[in-house]
């Protein structure tokens, strides 16, 4: 099985947008429709190979191959069709990893129970990008230098050094803020050496090893990489 083959069920108001970044990280994007609208939409945006089915007949279904994809991908723009299509295809492929996109705590649910392995909850995700907002006003104001003027903002890759001051500290309790640097993710080596976003909202323990990754001015990370290397804070 190709790794890097995705089903996308959905090319609407988040479809359109979740395929081409797919598409840019290096995946193989499938896209099926039932709006002939969205489906001419996949279609002038270079999705050649889009196909428009009635996504409730399980032999259309079946007749995607869907168990020959890594995921696939429920992201409908009708809510009761989304839930009844993760419904539908987890009936069907009881081994195949369906990702779910919802936009209610009510809907989450819905995909949780009709079967789907993830399901993620653009209402939940926008409410913490909020309360990171209001919360670390340090962060937007970086965040913000970054996107509008990018003068000596940058990021940079910290490795925890065994005799740190960081060593045992859970992600929660520290705040970067008062050294001028916002920690954007982190390489737990615990979990795996894979980078995770901090707003996954995943209180890790920190240990030597492991590698943050921050935002700043560059005086700023070069100033922190220096500090952490010290027994206390």
């Amino acid at each position: 099985m190709d790794k890097q083959k995705i089903l996308l069920f959905g090319y609407g108001n988040h479809g359109k947008y979740i395929a081409k970044g797919l598409v840019e990280d290096g995946f193989k994007v499938q896209i099926v429709e039932s709006s002939e609208t969205f489906y001419q939409n996949a279609i002038e945006d270079g999705f050649s190979h889009a196909s428009k089915i009635d996504v409730t007949k399980d032999e259309l279904l079946t007749a995607l191959k869907p168990e020959t994809y890594t995921q696939l991908v429920c992201v409908m723009d009708d809510e009761h069709l989304n839930v009844f299509l993760t419904l539908s295809l987890r009936s069907l492929f009881k081994t195949c990893y369906i990702l779910a996109i919802s936009d209610s705590i009510h809907t989450t649910k819905k995909l949780q129970m009709a079967g789907a392995n993830k399901v993620i909850d653009l209402y939940e995700v926008s409410a913490n990008k909020i309360h990171n907002i209001l919360n670390r006003p340090i962060a937007t104001q970086l965040l913000e230098e970054f996107v509008v003027h990018k003068n000596g903002i940058g990021f940079k890759e910290l490795l925890i050094p065994s005799n740190s001051f960081l060593n045992g500290l859970m992600t929660d309790d520290i705040d970067l803020s008062t050294y001028g640097v916002l920690l954007v993710g982190l390489i737990d080596e615990e979990r795996g050496h894979h980078f995770e976003f901090i707003t996954a909202g995943i209180n890790h323990k920190l240990d030597s090893g492991d590698t943050l990754v921050c935002i700043g001015k560059e005086e700023k990370l070069q100033a922190f990489e220096q500090h952490i290397k010290k027994k206390e804070a």
